[in-house]
């Protein structure tokens, strides 16, 4: 059975980012694996510390996934710094980190009309300098996000629906 991980880029409890994610592992049913990474644990990236647990948990969940799902909100037009901490963690050594050909398929949420286009242009190229493989399809973008969130899982029939049918086609390439 496919693995899939969900690398969500919000902490908060009711993030819409969350809810999206939420949302599209119901749609994926028993199909699919899918697990959550944890990266709120990860101290700040500092090569220093060495072997950090949560790190090295967190880089056997990439390892052990299919693919990975990131679905990200944006945060002053990038994205989050606890993502892109997760990701700093995650990619080492350079060129030769466990995203090293890794399939990704990328969502972004945003509270505004744009979605989140700009953090996930951002993410899509910070992935494509660790060498993993984003899948490549129309943007999934989740604009107006907040007022779109009941009950803990994102509910505009249209964008999930769209999201499913690229995120099965992404399923059909790992």
């Amino acid at each position: 059975m496919t693995n899939l991980l969900f690398v969500v880029g919000s902490l908060r409890a009711a993030s819409a980012s969350k809810a999206a994610a939420r949302a599209l592992v119901d749609r994926l049913g028993s199909d699919v694996t899918c697990s959550f990474a944890d990266i709120g644990g990860l101290p700040h990236y500092n090569a220093d510390l060495g072997d950090v647990p949560a790190a090295t948990g967190l880089i056997k969940q990439i390892h052990d996934a299919d693919g990975l799902v990131f679905v990200t909100p944006e945060y002053n037009y990038s994205v989050p710094g606890v993502l892109k901490n997760a990701i700093d963690w995650a990619s080492r050594p350079a060129f030769e980190s466990v995203f090293k050909g890794k399939k990704c398929f990328v969502i972004s949420v945003s509270g505004g009309a744009l979605g989140g286009v700009r953090a996930q242009s951002h993410l899509k190229y910070i992935l494509n300098g660790m060498l993993a493989e984003t899948y490549t399809c129309k943007e999934v973008v989740v604009p107006m996000a907040n007022a779109k969130v009941d009950a803990g899982k994102l509910n505009d029939t249209a964008i999930l629906d769209f999201a499913e049918e690229n995120i099965r086609g992404f399923l059909k390439n790992l």
